[in-house]
């Protein structure tokens, strides 16, 4: 188990608890009593740390190494009927961009989102979750493949940005996002999104425009990171509190400002300390958003999508 900065006194805890326990067992002293007093202690510590997270805290968490990626919940989602899609039809096959058909129960959704690595090699071959122009293709050709079969699209969001290399920009990395969020505007089947991680930039907004977006708990959203907000405006990283609070990224902001349609409650801890439940709270909701969304008319549904994006950033005096 590993332990960001601000879960350090859980930390000690848990390890207080444990060399009580083997005491316990080890030996013909009786510490049941003292293990209940440190039991209380962790929840009561957990609960106070956890219930006021600060904004970089929840960035922080939505990096953490063990939460689950974009295929860990389609696969926990669809088990054995995910059947993963290659290929732009143009340049490569992006593999920090993954998509593919699954099913739901006894509905088939189309799945698209981004991929992070889990160990260094993986990392590179993921590209740090960072999708070149071809992702954001692969992303767009499976979109319209399942707006010709009638199939919902749900997008998973987990990326720090687009890959900003030359070889991205000389490829049309702008024009692919753009197209993607022009395209996705227009899509005459239901759109589920939800941000599992990290939502940066138009890494995110290129598979981003949905007619339910959703966030998970301890997620951000924002255009910038706030290492680099830090960096643009302090010129350095050691603002980036300071910045991550400033940016209003996380899912309460978000929902606040009517930028999302809902937060997805995560176990206490983060999605990483229990995966199952966090899995369930996902399915849930994209069961919920499809029934909400399915009897509606393409029509309809494309004009409802238009309507709130044009809403966003209105306000009356």
């Amino acid at each position: 188990m590993e332990y960001l900065e601000f879960e350090l006194p859980i930390k000690e805890l848990e390890e207080q608890l444990q060399k009580c326990e083997i005491i316990g067992k080890e030996s013909d002293v009786d510490v049941t009593e003292t293990c209940k007093q440190i039991e209380k202690k962790l929840a009561d510590t957990k609960k106070n740390i956890y219930k006021n997270l600060t904004a970089w805290q929840r960035v922080q968490l939505s990096r953490h190494p063990n939460r689950p990626y974009t295929l860990d919940h389609i696969n926990a989602l669809c088990g054995d009927s995910f059947l993963e899609l290659h290929g732009d039809r143009n340049v490569k096959d992006d593999k920090a961009m993954i998509g593919g058909l699954g099913k739901i129960g006894d509905q088939t959704y189309m799945f698209i989102g981004q991929q992070k690595g889990y160990n260094t090699k993986t990392r590179q071959y993921r590209n740090f979750g960072m999708s070149n122009p071809e992702g954001y293709r692969k992303a767009l050709r499976l979109m319209k493949s399942a707006e010709k079969f009638g199939i919902p699209v749900v997008t998973l969001i987990d990326t720090p940005g687009a890959y900003p290399g030359l070889e991205a920009e000389e490829r049309g990395q702008g024009e692919a996002i753009a197209r993607n969020i022009l395209e996705m505007a227009r899509l005459k089947v239901p759109i589920i999104t939800i941000i599992i991680g990290e939502g940066a930039s138009g890494g995110a907004l290129g598979i981003g425009v949905g007619d339910k977006v959703m966030m998970l708990e301890n997620t951000w959203y924002s255009v910038i990171s706030p290492e680099s907000c830090s960096s643009i405006l302090w010129r350095s990283w050691e603002y980036k509190e300071q910045a991550a609070e400033a940016l209003k990224l996380t899912a309460k902001d978000m929902k606040r400002m009517k930028l999302v349609d809902c937060i997805i409650k995560e176990p206490l801890g983060g999605a990483h300390t229990d995966r199952e439940k966090t899995f369930l709270e996902v399915k849930d909701a994209i069961v919920k958003s499809y029934n909400e969304l399915k009897n509606l008319s393409p029509k309809e549904l494309v004009s409802q999508r238009m309507n709130k994006y044009d809403s966003m950033g209105v306000y009356k005096d």
